[in-house]
C-alpha cells in the first residue's frame, strides 16, 4: 500500500518537467500528504493544469463517500505479492477502478512516500525517494462523485500500486506505487490510448534508482504536515542494503516533544531537489 507522500512543489519544476504554469500562491506543500487530503495531481480531462483531488477514490455510482487511496495493478490476483507475476492486470475488472483505468487516468506529483516493513507498518516508517532527488509521478485512476443530496461535485484519486520492487524489499514492504517513467506523463494521461499499453505502466519501478531513509513515527499522526518528520533518523538504505532486521526492543531516537528548530541549511534540497 502507499497511504503517505510527501508533496513540496515548485514553480520551476511544474513548469520544465510537466509543462504546468502556476503561480507559488495556488501550491501548498505538504510533508504528511494522507487519506482524506486534497493533493495535486495532474488529469486526463485537463492535462495542461495542475488541480487539486482528494486522496481516496469514491466511485461516481458509490452512495457515500469510500475512500479508496490504493487500487493494486493486480486487482484480487497475485494475493501473494510475487514480482515476479505475469498474469493478468485484475485492475481492469473491478466495479470501482474499471472505467477510471481506461479513461481517467492521473498523475500524482510525490517527493517521496512513507512505508514501513509489512507488520510494523508506520510504527517503522521509511522515506523513500528517488537517488537523484526528482519528482515521481505516481500512476493513478480518479473520479467525480456526486452527493445525492447536496449536488456537490467531489473529484478525487487513487494510487496505483504493484508488487514490491528491490527498495521495498529491503525495508520488508510487500507493495510499491507504480511510477511514470520521466518523460512519459503524456502517454499515460491519454485517454484514447489503448488499454494494452496503458497495462503496460503498471510494472514494479526500479529500485536501484531509489533510496529509504528511518524517519519519526510522528509520521503516524496525519495531522502532522510539519517538514520535520521526514528528518532522516538513521542510515540510507538502497536496494543493495541487507533487508532491515525488526527487533521487538527497537526504539528510534528523536521522537520527543521539542521546540520547532530552524531548518538545517540545504536540508530541503539535500532531500527533495
Amino acid at each position: 500500500m502507499c497511504g503517505r507522500f510527501v508533496q513540496v512543489l515548485t514553480i520551476e519544476t511544474l513548469k520544465t518537467g510537466y509543462g504546468i504554469e502556476a503561480t507559488q500562491d495556488e501550491i501548498t506543500d505538504s510533508y504528511n500528504v494522507a487519506p482524506g487530503d486534497y493533493a495535486y495531481v495532474i488529469s486526463s480531462n485537463v492535462p495542461n493544469k495542475l488541480q487539486r483531488y482528494q486522496f481516496g477514490l469514491t466511485p461516481n455510482w458509490a452512495k457515500k463517500p469510500m475512500y479508496l487511496f490504493n487500487a493494486r495493478a493486480e486487482g484480487d490476483l497475485n494475493k501473494e505479492n510475487d514480482p515476479d507475476f505475469k498474469g493478468d492486470m485484475g485492475i481492469v475488472d473491478k466495479p470501482s477502478f474499471k472505467k477510471p483505468i481506461r479513461s481517467q487516468r492521473c498523475i500524482i506529483l510525490a517527493n517521496a512516500f512513507y512505508e514501513g516493513p509489512e507488520k510494523e507498518k508506520l510504527n517503522q516508517p521509511y522515506l523513500i525517494s528517488n537517488k537523484n532527488g526528482e519528482l515521481m509521478s505516481f500512476a493513478g485512476i480518479w473520479d467525480t462523485w456526486v452527493h445525492p443530496d447536496t449536488k456537490e461535485e467531489t473529484h478525487s484519486f487513487a494510487i496505483i500500486t504493484t508488487a514490491a520492487n528491490s527498495m521495498t524489499k529491503v525495508i520488508g514492504h510487500p507493495r510499491c506505487p507504480a511510477i511514470i517513467p520521466s518523460g512519459l506523463e503524456k502517454r499515460w494521461l491519454n485517454p484514447e490510448l489503448e488499454l494494452a499499453q496503458v497495462l503496460a505502466f503498471l510494472k514494479p519501478y526500479p529500485g536501484e534508482e531509489m533510496k529509504a531513509v528511518p524517519v519519526s513515527v510522528q509520521i503516524k499522526d496525519p495531522k502532522n504536515k510539519r517538514q520535520e518528520i521526514s528528518i532522516p533518523v538513521g542510515d540510507t538504505l538502497t536496494s543493495e542494503s541487507a533487508p532491515v532486521v525488526v527487533k521487538k526492543d527497537l526504539k528510534l531516537q528523536g521522537m520527543g516533544t521539542r521546540k520547532k528548530k530552524k531548518d538545517p541549511p540545504g536540508w530541503q534540497r539535500t532531500l527533495f531537489d
